[in-house]
């Protein structure tokens, strides 16, 4: 063997130790990805629960105020019903009718 092969040998030798560390270190990297993918995952899911559970009162709170505000609107309309019928009766009353 010359010094070229022997050369050749060695560098063929460590490029093969560099790529299988380098292989290693990369399953280790996409291990750990996988774990955090999957407690992201997980924050994710809790953060969808949490919004669902505040989010569910609100929507009833809202409905609760908007019936309200309806509720106020007919109470308003009864009320001046009732006052123009007031006012139609005192004015039979003054000018003498019944």
């Amino acid at each position: 063997m010359d010094a070229a092969q022997i050369a050749l040998f060695i560098v063929i030798v460590v490029l093969a130790v560099l790529f299988l560390t380098l292989g290693i270190q990369v399953f280790f990297i996409l291990r750990e990805f996988r774990k955090t993918v999957s407690k992201a995952n997980k924050v994710l899911d809790n953060t969808n629960v949490i919004t669902e559970s505040v989010s569910t009162p609100i929507s009833s709170l809202s409905s609760l105020v908007s019936g309200i505000k309806t509720g106020a609107s007919v109470i308003n309309i009864f009320k001046k019903l009732i006052s123009k019928g007031d006012s139609e009766k005192s004015k039979k009353e003054e000018n003498g009718e019944q």
